[in-house]
């Protein structure tokens, strides 16, 4: 029999201190808390001797990193009272900081029967569960200083850390596919040319695929089906699974820091991997169900579910709402991340039933003096009633812009009376985010991201093919405003592969040249298709994995991004006034027709205008940089068409400017540096489908 002291109630989770582990828990229905400890001879248990305000808490002296370990919770049983209480059923450690294995699905890991779902089911589920590892918190960071690179100079890149990394020929053999291939010098280098200042990832908290997936021979590939809140997902380690995972990751970290990219988490804490009512007890279902979990209060048998995933984190419990809190402050104290982008955040703002911008969530993040301080990105919706919220995140928050990815989608595909709303996108959409005071970078814009078509599938299918799925091509989106180039999936035909690409070229200068905060898929740049798969959350094979073969449009994104960095007009930190500023004789954005007039009330209500002569105005630019000096910076005319027909554009007079050079091209992007000056009332031909961007010369 261990020795085991009283301990303390926090931190919660296995803490070493270097001589032994205190281990907390918070339960408030159990009668009885066993720690279950997994060595060479098997399972041992000892009794945590102490409650403190329902945290059960216990010291072990001797015990240190790399001991395995888990919990069993003595308490009610009661379905109908939302208690789910079974000694049998091994539990792992919400505040658990390493995992070690997988979960091996079979029925034990059930708390009923399968032929009866009334019928408790007191089989040991220990042989089929991942157990928790004791970590060694211990990190040499060095001189390791977050990049704090600001939002309005910021480009993020959204990641999934295997698929980016696991056929890259340049990583080594061993590393693919793991934190370590992410900061190996040539996913560095490829970052930086790209002029990526922040990596967004997939989630990497420790998920487990569902048991319906495994059994059609598929997994999890995405990771939105988090078990571990504070652990960074095993299988996307190198060096192991007995805390040798927690040092890769800071590693990494570390290494992207010293590149000067940050690292922001995509996290999911609106729901769990124990789905309904039905779904396994590997964790919070046996510890406390009605703490962790909204249930119906009509039938506390079942779940809200608010994201389609079976269950919602019950943000009303305060212990539910602490262990995000204690999550996010370990993964910037500890873990040295840089932000978090929150999928189905409007779920976190349902307290009752509508979605509440003053949540209790969005106050405890509002007062916190660490995770105020790192950036904070909402996916604006859920699944459940009144969940779109795009626009109504608090000051703080940015947002991931729905609106922004529907509207450029419509636009470039020649969708009727798109122009006006094309043009609050283009200038930051100062209607959804004016009003809280709060800038352009609030919105993330994006054209594609892990969840649809990749950019080169967009432009290629029509419809959806995910067979592959095993779900009779079901599943997914039906109408992701896609752009049919003439025929479905492959052709050799050059017309329609150049017009493909034109549209791919459209689609990404039209987000590098947005204000707001450019966000690219990976592999985006290099014309990565998933075959029309729109859906690819299951698929861990080649199918959704980056093949670096690939390069078509690296160098075309490298323009771009170093035209954004170079000219401060395309990230403004404040909106467009379109008004003269600051004594100037033109306002700081001009809206042209084609013909190269200003712009009517007539000229934004005709429902087939599909071209746009915009002038930005680089002298125009008020807010001063971080020394107080006022920013100027060149002037540009972005000559737009999204016509399926060539259109004369006729350059303004020369109170715009005398003379222009391009800058741009998408329907012939490698001559711009060869072509002639043009000066003020020259007419251009404008192909189909194409952007072209003009600096004005002094």
């Amino acid at each position: 029999m261990r020795d085991v002291w009283p301990g303390e109630p926090y931190p919660l989770g296995a803490t070493w201190d270097g001589t032994g582990t205190n281990f907390a828990v918070f339960s408030e229905v159990a009668r009885r808390v066993e720690l279950c400890l997994f060595g060479e001879d098997g399972e041992t248990h000892v009794d945590l001797p102490e409650v403190d305000g329902f945290v059960w808490h216990g010291y072990l002296p001797g015990v240190g990193p790399g001991q395995a370990y888990g919990y069993r919770v003595h308490g009610p049983y009661e379905p109908e009272n939302g208690h789910r209480c079974n000694p049998a059923k091994l539990l792992l450690d919400p505040y658990g900081k390493a995992f070690e294995g997988g979960v091996r699905w079979h029925e034990s890991l059930f708390s009923y029967r399968f032929a009866d779902p009334d019928a408790l089911n007191e089989d040991d589920s220990a042989p089929y569960m991942p157990k928790n590892v004791v970590i060694n918190p211990f990190f040499d960071w060095g001189d390791d200083r977050p990049p704090r690179v600001p939002y309005h100079q910021s480009v993020i890149y959204e990641a999934h850390v295997k698929g980016l990394t696991r056929l890259h020929p340049g990583v080594p053999e061993e590393q693919r596919g793991t934190y370590a291939a992410l900061s190996h010098p040539v996913m560095i280098d490829h970052l930086l040319d790209l002029g990526v200042t922040a990596l967004e990832l997939m989630p990497v908290h420790q998920f487990v695929p569902e048991h319906a997936l495994v059994a059609r021979g598929l997994t999890n590939y995405w990771g939105y089906n988090t078990i571990g809140f504070l652990a960074p997902h095993n299988a996307y380690s190198s060096a192991g699974q007995h805390g040798e995972q927690v040092l890769e990751f800071k590693a990494m970290v570390k290494a992207l820091h010293e590149a000067g990219i940050e690292v922001i988490l995509d996290v999911v804490y609106n729901h769990t991997a124990e789905g309904d009512h039905l779904g396994p007890t590997l964790s919070f279902r046996g510890i406390d169900n009605a703490s962790y979990y909204r249930l119906r209060d009509d039938d506390k048998r079942y779940h809200l579910d608010y994201t389609g995933c079976g269950n919602s984190l019950n943000v009303r419990s305060p212990h539910a709402l602490q262990l995000i809190m204690d999550s996010l402050r370990y993964w910037v104290l500890e873990m040295h991340v840089d932000g978090f982008r929150f999928d189905l955040a409007s779920a976190l703002a349902r307290e009752l039933h509508d979605v509440d911008r003053l949540a209790a969530f969005f106050d405890l993040v509002q007062q916190d003096p660490v995770v105020s301080q790192v950036k904070l990105i909402a996916e604006p919706w859920d699944v459940g009633e009144g969940g779109y919220q795009v626009g109504n995140f608090p000051p703080l928050w940015s947002e991931w812009n729905g609106k922004y990815r529907d509207t450029v989608r419509d636009f470039w595909r020649g969708s009727y009376a798109t122009l006006p709303e094309f043009a609050s996108r283009l200038t930051g959409s100062s209607d959804l985010y004016e009003h809280s005071a709060r800038r352009p970078f609030a919105s993330v814009n994006f054209v594609t991201c892990h969840d649809g078509f990749t950019l080169h599938d967009l432009v290629a299918y029509n419809t959806k093919h995910n067979d592959a799925n095993g779900e009779a091509n079901r599943d997914g989106t039906d109408d992701n405003r896609s752009w049919n180039c003439g025929y479905e999936g492959h052709t050799d035909e050059p017309a329609v592969l150049d017009l493909r690409a034109r549209q791919r070229r459209n689609f990404l200068a039209t987000l590098f040249l947005s204000q707001g905060v450019p966000m690219i898929s990976h592999g985006d740049e290099m014309r990565r298709t998933q075959r029309g798969n729109n859906n690819a959350y299951c698929q861990d094979n080649e199918l959704a994995w980056v093949h670096w073969e690939d390069d078509d449009e690296s160098a075309f994104v490298r323009s771009l991004s170093r035209l954004r960095h170079d000219h401060p007009v395309f990230r403004r930190r404040r909106f467009f006034e379109g008004v003269s500023l600051n004594g100037e004789n033109i306002a700081d954005i001009v809206w042209l027709t084609p013909a190269g007039e200003a712009m009517t009330d007539d000229d934004w209500t005709v429902g087939f205008a599909k071209s746009l002569n915009v002038f930005v105005n680089g002298d125009a630019i008020t807010e001063p940089d971080p020394r107080g000096q006022r920013i100027t910076d060149d002037s540009f005319l972005l000559l737009i068409n999204a016509h399926s027909e060539t259109v004369e554009f006729t350059l303004p007079g020369p109170e715009y400017g005398e003379r222009w050079e391009y800058a741009l091209d998408t329907m012939q992007p490698g001559t711009v540096g060869e072509r002639p000056r043009v000066k003020a009332r020259d007419q251009l031909a404008i192909a189909d489908r194409s952007l072209t961007v003009l600096r004005r010369l002094p």
